[in-house]
């Protein structure tokens, strides 16, 4: 019978992932010929190949690839022992992974990570940042253990509960003729050009869906990598854009830039949290949510 450890399939698996063995060891915190030997050891003891050596590189054979998908699978489920034993032991200690939107992260967190402090004290909380695709990736490689972002989503395997609903606003040069209006309608927006992210921001598709009723072009020559860079586009005159409400908060107010809500009925877009249903950090998980609950204004 052969005895597969732990820490060679984590070897493999970081190898996987950064497709180098220096790379690797460093990720494993190891020497790269302590992982190099413990991989030829695996390798020896399941009588396949599973790794090419290349100069400068690494790659997966066939039964490597195979192999690797099995062991994130057993990876992820040693994690689930560990956070089982550590809920029995204190539901609201230990480590929790959360991933937010770059549109929701940092908006949101200013107003929840005060409040996290004091009430969930024993409650590590690790923050990242990915967009959709990449999260949903991440939760189910268990990488991640609760993502905060737009929904809906494709829950495959997956739990979610709402948290809150945000208006989307309008975001104006200062000098912009609607800027001395006190309230939009969409049709007002016709024919101004559109400022957007990038694709695969879920913003931009939502923003497009609510302007697909009106005659709004968007900017053909212009992606913003992010909304910090939206907001300094629509300063200049370029053009407008539409802002979820929590994003329109401090730096939005001012320095060239208007903020004008939207006339009823207001497109919202809605907030959520999800996460795996095999999940052993229910507990606390359920506890970040109430949290985010009580402090969205």
């Amino acid at each position: 019978m052969v005895d597969i450890k732990l820490k060679d399939l984590r070897y493999l698996v970081a190898v996987a992932d950064t497709r180098h063995f220096g790379k690797a060891a460093q990720r494993c915190f190891v020497s790269q010929p302590t992982l190099s030997s413990q991989l030829k050891k695996l390798e020896d003891s399941l009588g396949v190949q599973l790794v090419e050596r290349q100069p400068g590189g690494a790659a997966l054979t066939a039964a490597g690839e195979d192999i690797v998908a099995r062991a994130r699978r057993i990876l992820e489920a040693s994690e689930e022992v560990v956070a089982l034993a550590q809920t029995h032991r204190d539901p609201l200690a230990g480590r929790l992974r959360v991933a937010f939107l770059p549109t929701i992260g940092p908006y949101l967190l200013p107003l929840v990570v005060p409040a996290l402090r004091k009430a969930l004290p024993r409650l590590e909380v690790l923050l990242f940042e990915y967009r959709t695709a990449t999260m949903l990736e991440k939760l189910h490689a268990g990488e991640i253990d609760l993502g905060v972002l737009a929904l809906p989503v494709p829950l495959d395997g997956l739990a979610s509960r709402t948290l809150y609903h945000e208006d989307f606003m309008v975001a104006l040069p200062q000098r912009h003729p609607l800027a001395a209006r006190e309230t939009l309608r969409i049709g007002d927006l016709k024919h101004e050009s559109l400022l957007l992210l990038e694709e695969g921001h879920c913003l931009r598709d939502q923003a497009l869906d609510v302007c697909h009723t009106a005659r709004i072009t968007e900017k053909q020559d212009f992606r913003a990598t992010s909304l910090e860079t939206l907001r300094q586009m629509v300063a200049t005159g370029a053009g407008i854009t539409l802002m979820p409400k929590l994003a329109t908060r401090g730096a939005w107010g001012g320095g060239g830039v208007v903020i004008r809500p939207l006339a009823k009925p207001t497109p919202v877009r809605e907030v959520g949290a999800i996460w795996r249903k095999s999940t052993a950090r229910g507990p606390a998980i359920q506890a970040f949510c109430d949290l985010v609950i009580a402090h969205v204004p």
